[in-house]
């Protein structure tokens, strides 16, 4: 009597999905560990003085107006941002980038909302509301920073990461006072990106300065721990949080940058008028000029 041999059963007609790459298994595991730590490390207070900002004038009848009106700079970038997207022509940008892009401009507005009706009269309610709308920010960038170096999908996972991540860090700083998880989502992910700027950009990727990022967010946290010391250094001129807000806001520079090269690419093309060989030639060299 022969035994049929026994072979592993696939599913017809499924799509099977690609396996993960090198750079993808180590995103999964640094994200795995930040879990982790968020987790299971060890409990962080809020500063008692955490809404004891330096500059407390009142200007136009604005309370903390600097505080309040240095958050134009994340409407500007935002509303800069959505604009210079719809200028990139169809085609020039993969459908995951463009939304990815979108989230980001988007949470800057969002960003720009709270953090000035927190300012306005800085409580922990008001807190509540700038933190949540950080959250997308963070998310659009750091999906961003996945995609163009490692792939789409990576991409669409560390965005959706910090989704679920995010709000859930507020919560837990909302009903136990512990801050760890929401200083996981933030410094983290900036080392998340730190890491993913040492990567070289996938031939297709968004071309991000993410060194310029990390730069310019770090300088930001650099001020904002340093707002009193600021504020008296400038002689109550300006403060180091109002300071933080313009530099946060900055980060969003080279996203803009990336963004108005698609959009020059497109105009580069255009102005040469291909005709036969030469001219396909010409459009050949000015698209691999701009990649």
């Amino acid at each position: 009597m022969r035994i049929a041999s026994v072979t592993p059963l696939r599913l017809r007609g499924l799509p099977t999905l690609p396996r993960l790459s090198c750079a993808e298994t180590g995103l999964l595991l640094g994200v795995a560990t930040l879990l982790a730590l968020a987790l299971f490390g060890p409990g962080l207070p809020a500063s008692q003085h955490q809404h004891d900002f330096a500059d407390q004038r009142t200007l136009w009848g604005i309370p903390c107006a600097l505080d309040v009106l240095s958050n134009l700079a994340f409407a500007l970038a935002g509303a800069w941002g959505w604009w210079e997207l719809r200028r990139v022509p169809p085609g020039a940008l993969d459908a995951t980038s463009r939304a990815l892009a979108a989230l980001f401009f988007g949470g800057l507005l969002c960003t720009a909302a709270g953090s000035a009706l927190y300012h306005w009269q800085p409580q922990d309610a008001g807190l509540l509301w700038d933190r949540l709308g950080m959250v997308l920010p963070f998310a659009g960038l750091l999906g961003l920073a996945a995609a163009s170096r490692v792939s789409a999908r990576a991409g669409v996972a560390a965005a959706g990461t910090v989704l679920l991540a995010g709000p859930m860090a507020v919560w837990v700083w909302v009903h136990t006072g512990n801050l760890l998880p929401w200083a996981v989502v933030q410094l983290g992910g900036l080392l998340v990106v730190l890491v993913l700027a040492c990567l070289p950009r996938r031939v297709d990727g968004l071309a991000l300065h993410l060194g310029v990022v990390v730069v310019l967010y770090a300088l930001a946290k650099l001020l904002e721990a340093a707002d009193h010391s600021v504020f008296e250094a400038t002689g109550g001129w300006v403060s180091g949080h109002s300071l933080k807000h313009v530099l946060a806001a900055g980060a969003a520079w080279p996203v803009l940058t990336a963004l108005g090269s698609l959009v020059a690419l497109r105009h580069s093309d255009a102005a040469v008028m291909p005709s036969g060989q030469n001219g396909a030639h010409a459009v050949g060299v000015a698209r691999r000029s701009g990649a």
